[in-house]
C-alpha cells in the first residue's frame, strides 16, 4: 500500500509547477487524473532543450508519470458536466490558471466546493490571486530575476546570476505538494476542506528566509565583491575553483587550515569571520591560484583529509554516473509506449512502510478517459455520445 492510495486528484494543471505537485502526488499512491483539453496539455507538443520525442515531447515525460488522461473539452456544456462528476469523487483539485479563466470556466472554488465540500482546492499562480501583477505572466526565469537572488552570486558589476534549474517553478510545486498534504491532514481531522492559494512570488521568497533575514534584521546589503564569489552572505573562501584538470567546489574553509595545505602565511593571519567577509577577493585569488597547480582529485583527497568541506562540480553526465546516486535509486525507468525507455528522477523520500513507486508512465492524450468515465458512473452509450459530440477525447494516441 502506498501512503496517498485512496486519494484521488483532478490535475488540470499546465507547464511545471503544478503537474510537478501533482506527480509528486501520484508517486505517493494518489490516484491522479490528468485533465487536459481534448487536443493535449500543450507540453506534449513543446520540446525541452529541443529533445523531441516520437509523439510525445521530453518534458512532458517527465512531469506526467503516474497519472491518468482524461482529455475533456472544459469550454463545452458536456464537458463541464463531466468534470463536475469527477469533482464529486475527487480529494484534492489541483489548477494553475492565469487569474479569473477558473471563474470563467466554471471550475473556481466556490462552484466546485458547492459540488463537494470536502475537496481540498489547490489554486497555483505567479503572483496572486489579485494584487498589482496579478495578471503578470508566472515564468521562472522572470520570478528569479523579482527574487533578488540573482544578485546574491557572482561578480559587482558583471550580469546578474540565473540558477542552473527552474528554481521558482520547482519551488512553487513543493510548496503547493506540502499545501495539499497539510489541507489533507486538516480535513482528516475535521471533515472540512478548503482553498489552499500558492504563487511563485511567495514561494521563492520564503526560499531566502536566512539571506533576507540577514538583510532585514541584520541590516547586510547584498555586496558582490569583483572575484566572482558564490553567495554574499557566506564567507570566502566559497564558490567553484579551477584547478589542473577541471573545477572543484569549495565551501569556507578553516583559513589556518587551508592556508597550511596550500603553503600560505597570508591565510593564516586572517580571521575567518571578519576577514571572510572583509577580504573576500583578496582570499579568493590566493585560493584560485593555488588550485590550479594540482589535479581536482588530488585536493578532494587532501581536504577530505583535513576536514575541509569540498566536492566535484559535476555535469549531468557524472551525476547520472556517480556511485551514490546509483547506491539511492535516485533515477527511475519505465517503458513508454511511443517513446521507448524513460529515465527520470523519482520520488525523493523514503517511506519504510509505504514506499513510492511508478505504475504508469506519462499517459497518451485520452488514454484513460473511458475508464476514468466508466469510473464516475458513465455508461457506455453516454461515453459514446460524449465522444461523439467532441466534449471528450478518448483516443490512444498523443
Amino acid at each position: 500500500m502506498s501512503i496517498l492510495e485512496g486519494i484521488r486528484v483532478l490535475d488540470c494543471s499546465i507547464a511545471m509547477a503544478g503537474p510537478f505537485a501533482a506527480q509528486r502526488m501520484g508517486d505517493m499512491g494518489a490516484d491522479v487524473i490528468k485533465v487536459e483539453p481534448t487536443s493535449g496539455e500543450w507540453q506534449r507538443h513543446a520540446s525541452a532543450g529541443g529533445a523531441k520525442g516520437n509523439k510525445v515531447n521530453v518534458s512532458f515525460l517527465s512531469l506526467n508519470r503516474n497519472k491518468r488522461s482524461l482529455s475533456v473539452d472544459l469550454k463545452s456544456d458536456e464537458g463541464r458536466k463531466v468534470l463536475l462528476e469527477a469533482v464529486k469523487t475527487a480529494d484534492v483539485f489541483l489548477q494553475n490558471y492565469r487569474p479569473g479563466v477558473a471563474k470563467r470556466l466554471g471550475v473556481d472554488y466556490e462552484t466546485l466546493s458547492a459540488v463537494n465540500p470536502k475537496l481540498i482546492y489547490i489554486a497555483m499562480s505567479g503572483y496572486g490571486e489579485d494584487g498589482p501583477y496579478a495578471m503578470r505572466p508566472g515564468q521562472d526565469l522572470i520570478l528569479q530575476g523579482m527574487s533578488g537572488a540573482m544578485k546574491s552570486a557572482g561578480r559587482a558589476g558583471e550580469p546578474p546570476n540565473a540558477a542552473g534549474q527552474y528554481l521558482v517553478d520547482a519551488i512553487t510545486a513543493y510548496t503547493a505538494f506540502e499545501g495539499a498534504l497539510a489541507a489533507l491532514f486538516h480535513r482528516e481531522r475535521t471533515g472540512e476542506g478548503q482553498k489552499v492559494e500558492v504563487n511563485m512570488l511567495d514561494a521563492i521568497t520564503a526560499l531566502q528566509m536566512q539571506e533576507l533575514t540577514v538583510f532585514t534584521k541584520g541590516g547586510i546589503p547584498q555586496t558582490r565583491s569583483e572575484e566572482p564569489h558564490a553567495h554574499v552572505y557566506i564567507r570566502a573562501p566559497y564558490g567553484a575553483f579551477q584547478t589542473s584538470d577541471g573545477y572543484i567546489i569549495l565551501a569556507f574553509p578553516p583559513l589556518d587550515v587551508l592556508g597550511d595545505l596550500i603553503g600560505n602565511d597570508r591565510l593564516k593571519e586572517l580571521d575567518a569571520e571578519t576577514h571572510g567577509f572583509s577580504h573576500r577577493d583578496e582570499i579568493f585569488r590566493i585560493t584560485r591560484e593555488a588550485m590550479v597547480t594540482r589535479p581536482s582529485a588530488e585536493w578532494l583527497d587532501l581536504f577530505d583529509k583535513a576536514g575541509i568541506w569540498a566536492g566535484p562540480v559535476y555535469g549531468y553526465e557524472d551525476l547520472v554516473n556517480d556511485p551514490q546516486i546509483k547506491h539511492n535509486g535516485t533515477f527511475v525507468e519505465y517503458n513508454h509506449p511511443t517513446e521507448g525507455p524513460v529515465k527520470s528522477p523519482g520520488f525523493p523520500i523514503r517511506f519504510s512502510k509505504t514506499p513510492s513507486k511508478v505504475q504508469r508512465g506519462a499517459p497518451l492524450n485520452g488514454e484513460h478517459t473511458e475508464e476514468v468515465l466508466r469510473d464516475l458512473g458513465f455508461s457506455q452509450p453516454d461515453i459514446d455520445k460524449l465522444v461523439a459530440a467532441g466534449a471528450v477525447f478518448a483516443g490512444k494516441t498523443a
